[in-house]
């Protein structure tokens, strides 16, 4: 069965050109124009991801992340303007798992796409008991990679595919310095390129997430100029 990626923009003539492009490609494409109409389209019935454009009307992407979020951990794209960093920057700390600035390549978001994808289909598969990725337990912090779960002091904390693969790269091995570099292909894989303020937006939205479970967590520490690391216990 063909996986469905959901565009919402309020510009039909890259709602047009990106459907055909991901259509020839096989994938199913569902088109929204603002914000509003999304929000219930994919509530009502999910995709397996979703590209969203910032300025809409109606609902802008930013309300409409923030919404899904709520109840979904769909894998999403941003589409911003050049002047829109502080929106990209915004977007990554709400729960998006990417970014692309226009103009773009076609190509590019293609590749993007096929990454969160790959990513988000292998976190399901080892959720259905194939292969089983095991459980890694580093003093309060508890990672089900079978379950996709993450436990800290006995508490949930809800991660996106791309926020639990940072974690779990940090938490593997306690006390070990990792790059952004290392961080990037942990997250996204090989070949893909990322910006470095991609990395620091998800970890500030990491810390955040577990410091709702606990006010005082500290676990992940930044190396400035260096990257991060995992505390050991």
């Amino acid at each position: 069965m063909a996986q469905t990626i959901a565009l919402v923009d309020d510009d039909r003539n890259i709602l047009t050109s990106v459907q055909m492009t991901l259509e020839a490609e096989g994938y199913a494409v569902r088109t929204f124009t603002d914000g509003e109409s999304a929000l219930q389209g994919l509530l009502s019935k999910p995709a397996d991801l979703a590209v969203l454009d910032i300025k809409m009307p109606r609902m802008d992407g930013m309300e409409l992340l923030q919404r899904l979020r709520q109840r979904s951990n769909m894998p999403v794209v941003f589409l911003t303007s050049k002047d829109e960093e502080v929106d990209e920057l915004m977007g990554l700390r709400l729960g998006a798992d990417d970014y692309i600035t226009k103009p773009f390549s076609q190509r590019l978001l293609l590749e993007r796409i096929r990454a969160l994808l790959r990513r988000n289909e292998a976190s399901r598969a080892e959720g259905s008991g194939a292969p089983p990725g095991g459980v890694i337990a580093r003093g309060d912090l508890v990672l089900d990679e079978t379950k996709h779960t993450c436990v800290w002091k006995g508490g949930q904390v809800q991660l996106t595919v791309t926020e639990f693969l940072l974690v779990k790269a940090l938490a593997v091995r306690p006390g070990m310095v990792k790059n952004r570099d290392q961080l990037i292909d942990a997250a996204y894989g090989e070949n893909i390129y990322v910006d470095d303020r991609t990395i620091d937006s998800h970890v500030k939205r990491i810390r955040k997430k577990f410091r709702q479970v606990d006010g005082e967590f500290d676990q992940i520490e930044t190396l400035y100029g260096i990257g991060y690391r995992y505390k050991e216990a």
